[in-house]
């Protein structure tokens, strides 16, 4: 493969990138709803393409689609210990709370 010697400078670079240009796309107006549409591709608004209907919503409601069921994961036994650890700590709330009723029932 072909190395360059020397480095290309910045007037040589822009010189050889200046016809390298970006091109309007070209659009069109749907036949159906008079929306512009890019050419050759199926309208955004309407969903249809040459004047048929094409659309994905549509095509999802001529045939349902089918659920399949997917079996349940079994859960894992790192997941269950901490499960079980965060049902059985109190919360700082609670433990508050108990706090504040044993001091009220030792004033009285």
């Amino acid at each position: 493969m072909a190395v360059p010697k020397k480095r290309t400078g910045h007037s040589a670079q822009g010189k050889r990138r200046s016809n390298w240009k970006a091109t309007k796309p070209a659009t069109t107006k749907c036949p159906n709803c008079g929306e512009t549409v890019l050419t050759h591709t199926v309208c955004t608004a309407c969903g249809t393409y040459k004047g048929k209907p094409v659309s994905l919503k549509d095509r999802v409601e001529e045939t349902p689609a089918v659920e399949e069921k997917k079996p349940a994961k079994k859960a894992s036994k790192k997941a269950e210990k901490a499960e079980e650890v965060k049902v059985e700590e109190p919360k700082a709330e609670e433990v508050k709370a108990e706090e504040t009723t044993e001091a009220e029932e030792k004033a009285e």
